[in-house]
């Protein structure tokens, strides 16, 4: 008897045990629900493409844009509100090693000139009236208190990942989350196209590992020349790639994030699927945002529907990507500047491919005789 009330005592408490862990992997663990895009409206949107006083596809490109959108908006008349670019800025512990052109210092000092208006990204945006949000997402750095930026620092940059993992599975999902709360009071502020880019010294070579390890290529096929490597620094940052990617042996897309990944790319992560999940138009930048997405659409495959891509880089991992993800990119011009700046150059041709729907006549309103 004694023996039986031991077992069913103990079997309680594993139960319980299990119980309990399981809701704390349901917290820890953020999800998403994300539908594929709506085809519903594509013959519809089709024919009012067709119709416009113009040879059947002449727009190229554009005509592509003003379905996709459609389809990502349900709607036969796009509109863009409040278009809004999240500059995420992490430090990342393998800098340690020196294999940037720059020290880690510019990032924080990067941070304060986004502040003060100063940098690409700035520049652009006002342009093309885009807001820009900065968030510190783990600087290594303390910024006061009044800085206007989103205070979200998950630590004071990764760990080194030649050594051990850039930072643990409960950081992982601290910032994903953090990065889809802040998507979520962007959009209850009316916005529906949302852009994403970054600032974080060495987050090119974590970029290259995360392509490596996802696309099950050789680091040396991921890499490139970063913030403007010499031939001694580019061949550094090579052979401690290599030697990372051989050492750990991530397999999912948390784990990959987990052990390669930086503050700023979790939290662009989870920002990219809060995006998607709330059926906004998910502007992609470079190399590291196109590393995020194509971690966050691992997750969640439905995700590629919302995503515009906006450049290619001169980074051959950031072309590895975009074909990984069987995606075209707007514009090509040859950039490697991350903070955003290809979704602000890119912007105009959303404009454009809805302006060219609104505005351009059909052949019957024009009075034009179409095709015999």
């Amino acid at each position: 008897m004694r023996i039986l009330l031991y077992l069913l005592c103990n079997s309680t408490i594993v139960f319980s045990l299990l119980f309990l862990s399981r809701i704390y992997s349901i917290h820890m663990n953020p999800h998403f629900t994300i539908p594929h895009v709506s085809r519903e409206q594509v013959p519809a949107l089709q024919k009012i493409i067709n119709d416009k006083t113009k040879p059947i596809g002449a727009l190229g490109e554009l005509e592509s844009l003003a379905l996709r959108l459609g389809m990502i908006q349900n709607t036969l008349t796009q509109s863009l509100h409040k278009t809004h670019i999240v500059v995420f800025d992490g430090d990342h512990g393998i800098e340690l090693e020196g294999i940037s052109a720059y020290p880690q210092d510019v990032t924080w000092q990067m941070v304060m000139n986004f502040v003060r208006g100063g940098a690409g990204i700035n520049v652009f945006a006002r342009q093309h009236g885009i807001e820009v949000t900065i968030v510190d997402a783990g600087v290594a750095h303390e910024f006061p208190s009044t800085t206007p930026i989103i205070h979200a620092k998950i630590g004071l940059g990764t760990k080194n990942f030649v050594y051990e993992s850039a930072m643990t599975s409960e950081q992982c999902h601290q910032a994903i989350r953090k990065g889809a709360e802040i998507v979520t009071a962007i959009h209850a502020r009316g916005t529906n196209v949302i852009g994403f880019g970054e600032m974080g010294i060495g987050n090119t070579s974590s970029a290259s590992a995360i392509t490596s390890a996802l696309l099950c290529i050789p680091v040396e096929e991921c890499i490139g020349y970063g913030t403007g490597l010499d031939e001694g620094q580019y061949a550094k940052k090579l052979s401690l790639l290599y030697a990372a990617t051989r050492f750990h042996t991530p397999i999912s897309p948390i784990e990959i994030l987990t052990t390669f990944g930086g503050f700023e790319i979790a939290m662009m992560c989870g920002a990219m699927l809060r995006a998607g999940e709330l059926g906004m138009v998910v502007l992609v930048d470079g190399f590291i945002a196109t590393s995020a997405f194509a971690l966050a659409s691992t997750m969640y495959t439905s995700l590629t529907d919302y995503g515009v891509f906006c450049h290619v880089s001169v980074e051959q991992g950031h072309k590895l990507l975009l074909n990984h993800l069987k995606v075209e990119p707007l514009l090509k011009l040859n950039m490697r500047l991350g903070e955003g700046t290809g979704c602000a150059l890119a912007y105009p041709l959303l404009q454009s491919s809805l302006l060219f729907l609104e505005e351009m006549a059909t052949f019957s309103s024009a009075g034009v005789a179409e095709r015999v």
